[in-house]
């Protein structure tokens, strides 16, 4: 490997939300944390470049994008997911959830309906209920250690509730799956059928395993594009949630324009000049990189998924085709949900995300993160073991 992700890097004393706010967030300053998605590695060199030489520039005015920057990005989806963008769809946000929270705000009014696939991040139901919408949800089929869609149900829920708007996530957070090119059109017909807008929350579409493969859900029919709002960043892919940068793509104009007009509303105009710099610095240099981060990632996967299943094969790791997170079901324990929270973090010393979080459909399971070195990992799994094993 050209790129060292074995590498220890001291996160506390950073202001880092996932090593330096336990205390803040009720946890012990000593647990080990495994929970928010970020990751414990450095980012591209390039990026790292590229800021450096805008710091020593020393000047940090408002900025703006040139054509390169669209070029840029244009290449990328296309090498990366097969997707023709067209730079009159691109509008430019502080991040994801920002997007959703001002998608429900353009295209939805107070009391109407918004459907989720639980159990999913909780982001989603906070900008439906937060923005005075009625929540709804289909929740996912949990079987045979997978996910699946009840199509029969979303279609129900939409026709009951005269549902407006589907928050769509693919890959799926937590749960891990990326959908079908069949499981995507199925949905886009029924969206189609009953006039259903889409936001589809594409984050972790880099991140997508062996055996799989990530269609942007607008790039499968035109008459899906034209009711759909697609949310990218590379803060995901890159490591760069903290400079708050994000793509939107609205090939709609009628659409686009309400997004934009929800955005004037907000009091929000121009990016993080930092966020813009190393956005362009990641997809123009990245992919060599990427490449040796996602094999480096699945071997995390793989060795986490064994070293359950051969060590604490109480516990069940579901199947994981995208993203960086794993979804493990702890119900086989028996805990009760704070029960099982402060078991692991009083036994196994861990800070992990409980299930509940992404809707009571998650009882039971945690969400763990691997986006760290295979050490961190090694050191995380060892501890659950001791736990548990001290449970008999």
């Amino acid at each position: 490997m050209s790129y060292n992700f074995d590498e220890l890097i001291d996160r506390k004393n950073t202001n880092s939300l996932k090593y330096d706010f336990a205390a803040e967030r009720g946890k012990k300053e000593t647990l080990l944390p495994m929970w928010v998605a970020d990751m414990d590695f450095a980012t591209l060199p390039d990026v790292t470049k590229a800021l450096v030489k805008a710091a020593e520039h020393g000047v940090f005015g408002y900025s703006e994008v040139k054509d390169n920057y669209f070029t840029i990005l244009h290449k990328w989806f296309l090498s990366h997911y097969h997707w023709d963008i067209d730079r009159k769809w691109l509008v430019k946000t502080p991040g994801v959830v920002f997007a959703i929270a001002m998608s429900v705000r353009a295209f939805t009014k107070e009391g109407d309906s918004i459907l989720i696939q639980r159990p999913v991040y909780y982001p989603f139901s906070e900008a439906v209920l937060n923005n005075n919408r009625k929540l709804i949800n289909n929740p996912l089929i949990y079987e045979n250690g997978s996910y699946r869609i009840d199509f029969e149900d979303f279609e129900q829920k939409i026709i009951e509730n005269q549902v407006k708007l589907f928050i769509l996530c693919n890959p799926h957070n937590p749960v891990g799956r990326v959908y079908t090119k069949e499981e995507l059109t199925r949905l886009g017909d029924i969206c189609v059928k009953h006039d259903v807008l889409v936001v589809s929350d594409e984050i972790h579409a880099d991140f997508i395993h062996p055996g799989h493969i990530h269609l942007v859900f607008a790039s499968i029919k035109e008459e899906y594009a034209k009711r759909t709002v697609t949310c990218t960043a590379p803060s995901k892919t890159f490591n760069l949630a903290g400079l708050q940068a994000s793509n939107v793509l609205i090939p709609n104009p009628a659409l686009k324009t309400k997004f934009k007009e929800e955005i004037t509303k907000s009091g929000y105009s121009q990016l993080n000049t930092m966020g813009l710099i190393a956005c362009q610095a990641a997809y123009e240099y990245g992919d060599e990189w990427l490449k040796e981060l996602e094999a480096y990632i699945y071997e995390n996967i793989k060795t986490a998924k064994q070293f359950i299943e051969t060590e604490i094969p109480v516990l069940k790791v579901v199947d994981t085709q995208g993203t960086y997170l794993l979804w493990v079901d702890f119900n086989a324990l028996g805990m009760e949900t704070e029960a099982l929270e402060n078991f692991i973090t009083e036994k196994a010393g861990l800070w992990l995300d409980g299930g509940t979080m992404f809707g009571p459909e998650g009882k039971g399971f945690q969400r763990f993160n691997v986006a760290c070195p295979r050490a961190t990992l090694l050191k995380a799994l060892d501890q659950l073991k001791a736990a548990i094993a001290s449970l008999s």
